[in-house]
């Protein structure tokens, strides 16, 4: 019984992939959750699929260059119970995005809030 065990649990690893690789996949570690910032821009893309959605969004700076942001979002199911849908970003939107920002500086961040182009905020 104790190795029959073995080998289903032994499979199932090997379908999935490590433990390891599992918790890694929902780190936050990239993300610097001390600090929050607000991006406003034009959504130019948004990926409604799992395992995140993502949201991209074009950000004019101070100096006046536009930067393309990513936004990590949660997964469908968990949108969709805060009332984020495939229709709810469209490109050429103008939105504002929450965001704990990447720690390496790049331009992207995940999600603490959306203000989408109607108004709506979402969280």
């Amino acid at each position: 019984m104790r190795k029959g065990l073995s080998v289903v649990v032994g499979a199932v690893a090997v379908a999935l992939g490590s433990s390891a690789d599992l918790r890694a996949h929902h780190s936050h570690a990239m993300f610097d959750m001390t600090r929050e910032v607000a991006i406003t821009g034009t959504v130019t893309s948004y990926a409604y699929r799992n395992p995140h959605v993502f949201l991209y969004v074009d950000v004019k700076g101070a100096d006046g260059e536009v930067k393309n942001w990513a936004v990590e979002m949660s997964n469908v199911a968990n949108m969709e119970s805060r009332g984020i849908y495939l229709s709810t970003f469209k490109p050429g939107h103008t939105i504002t995005v929450m965001l704990n920002p990447l720690r390496d500086g790049r331009f992207g961040g995940n999600y603490t809030s959306v203000i989408a182009a109607d108004g709506k905020k979402y969280e």
